[in-house]
């Protein structure tokens, strides 16, 4: 299975873009990012199929997109793809907390930190919208890459 690759300039810094063998984009990482991507030998560089991503990132921090439309596929556990599908529900510039996505997914209130390693674990940043979950107390925590891009997705989003 070659893994395709693409890199993109954006306001949050260079995003490396990766997509299976049909198109389907499988990450989206940033640069210092906590389990990140990184090109490894074999991967092939194709711009093509990352064109509607392209475009599609390019109207979102352009502030006239507010809702992705591309093919995802992330790997994971069936529980972190449950998480994952749930962060697809947060409206655009609208948060909700670690325990609202774990209810969403019928996690008991103990599961609330398998949730927050789920979402931590997103490979899909910006894409799969794990920058809108923050604190019960309303604080931002935690994200994969980093609080001050964190700020920058939901300042853009108006959400703060």
């Amino acid at each position: 299975m070659a893994i395709r690759w693409h890199r993109l300039d954006s306001p949050v810094g260079t995003l490396l873009l990766t997509a299976d063998e049909t198109g389907a984009l499988t990450s989206l990482s940033v640069p210092e990012q906590k389990n990140g991507r990184t090109v490894q030998e074999g991967w092939i560089h194709d711009p093509i199929p990352f064109r509607d991503a392209e475009e599609q990132l390019a109207a979102y921090f352009a502030g006239e997109l507010k809702e992705f439309q591309l093919e995802l596929r992330p790997e994971g556990t069936e529980f972190r793809t449950r998480v994952w599908d749930a962060l697809d529900d947060v409206p655009y510039g609208a948060t909700t907390t670690y325990g609202e996505i774990a209810a969403r997914v019928g996690a008991s209130r103990v599961a609330v930190r398998a949730v927050g390693g789920a979402i931590g674990a997103n490979p899909l940043l910006i894409l799969r919208q794990c920058h809108r979950v923050i604190g019960a107390n309303g604080l931002l925590t935690g994200y994969a890459g980093g609080l001050e891009r964190k700020t920058a997705l939901l300042t853009l989003e108006g959400a703060r």
